[in-house]
């Protein structure tokens, strides 16, 4: 039996040594959930999530505290069905795309910001945060998923508009990004109190194959004050805080580091060496990865196993790693590539690791 213990990742994060190498994912999609239990596993099913994360070896469950959810984030947010609400009864109210952020931007100018509705987005439901609590096994905890400060401010306004507007009107781009940011922090916080809230978790990509999506200055100016404050609001409640992002973060991983990062997802490995990042960083940041996604859909078992195998000898000693994909585990992974990640990780990743 696999029993949940959220020590796990402290310690691990910690540079320390568990019991085992923790596994770690930001999202499962509830397809391969529900292929895991044998049954249906659907959003507002806690009680079946609960068991998926607990029986799959994990030691806690990742609970969204925000306006975008990972994963689909255009169908599934709380920020969309605010806009799709707004559209019903619009010219564009038959347009499938009218609503969707991928495809349509919300915000151009000074006088859209301003009759944006920034109430109604501000009003995030955490009650599963508080339902979970009763169903939770002994040790395990919930990590808030928050973050997509970046990403939401983008989409917003469009990602075109948002580039020419940091040249043309820096201080409607400063003005969207700090509205987004303090309805995410201040969600964040609503959490933070509670004892069984282990970490929080910042979702929010920065980063493309070749570098970060707009420069490092940029970056340092519009977006990570806000994850320096939310980074210091966790360690000061005795909290984690993690970070995802695509890409190569190469050229921002010492920020991410000074701003109070504890642990860095899922250092991509279509854009980054995990055994170089651990190599030169791992003394100071906790590594989350990475398993590449492609590789669990159609790669074979024992393609799977050798990989986990490899990661746990060439980045697990010393502490300062949880095991985990190279992004997510979507729908289209192979389940048994899925099972057979988890499966190695429980028999050849207890410590001290032993490298054939």
């Amino acid at each position: 039996m696999i029993t949940p213990d959220f020590e796990r990742i402290r310690k691990a994060v910690a540079h320390e040594e568990p019991d085992r190498v923790p596994l770690i994912e930001a999202l499962v999609e509830y397809p391969i959930q529900s292929k895991f239990l044998g049954r249906e596993v659907t959003d507002d099913d806690l009680e079946a999530q609960v068991e998926f994360w607990a029986s799959a070896g994990y030691d806690y469950i990742p609970l969204v505290v925000g306006m975008m959810t990972p994963g689909k984030v255009t169908e599934n947010s709380s920020i969309s069905r605010i806009i799709r609400d707004r559209l019903a009864k619009s010219a564009n109210a038959n347009d499938d795309r009218s609503w969707n952020l991928e495809y349509t931007s919300f915000i151009e100018d000074r006088r859209s910001f301003e009759l944006f509705p920034w109430e109604e987005a501000a009003a995030v439901d955490i009650s599963k945060f508080e339902r979970v609590k009763d169903l939770l096994p002994p040790g395990m905890k919930v990590i808030a998923i928050s973050g997509k400060i970046y990403t939401l401010s983008w989409m917003l306004m469009g990602f075109e508009n948002f580039a020419a507007s940091m040249l043309t009107d820096e201080q409607l781009v400063l003005d969207i990004m700090s509205k987004v940011a303090e309805i995410q922090i201040d969600s964040a916080e609503r959490v933070l109190g509670l004892p069984h809230v282990g970490a929080v978790w910042a979702v929010d990509d920065i980063a493309a194959g070749t570098g970060t999506m707009i420069s490092p200055q940029a970056l340092r100016k519009y977006l990570f004050p806000w994850y320096r404050k939310l980074a210091a609001l966790c360690h000061h409640a005795g909290k984690m805080f993690f970070y995802h992002s695509d890409g190569d973060m190469i050229p921002v991983i010492e920020d991410l580091i000074e701003l109070g990062v504890d642990a860095l997802h899922p250092i991509d490995p279509t854009a980054m060496d995990i055994v170089e990042i651990k190599e030169k960083y791992g003394d100071r940041l906790c590594l989350f990865g990475n398993v590449d996604t492609e590789l669990l859909r159609s790669g074979g078992t024992a393609e799977i196993e050798a990989e986990v195998k490899r990661l746990l000898c060439k980045v697990s000693s010393g502490g300062g790693f949880c095991l985990g994909s190279g992004n997510s585990v979507p729908s289209w992974a192979d389940i048994d590539n899925y099972k057979t990640m988890l499966q190695t990780v429980m028999k050849y990743g207890r410590y001290p690791i032993l490298c054939e």
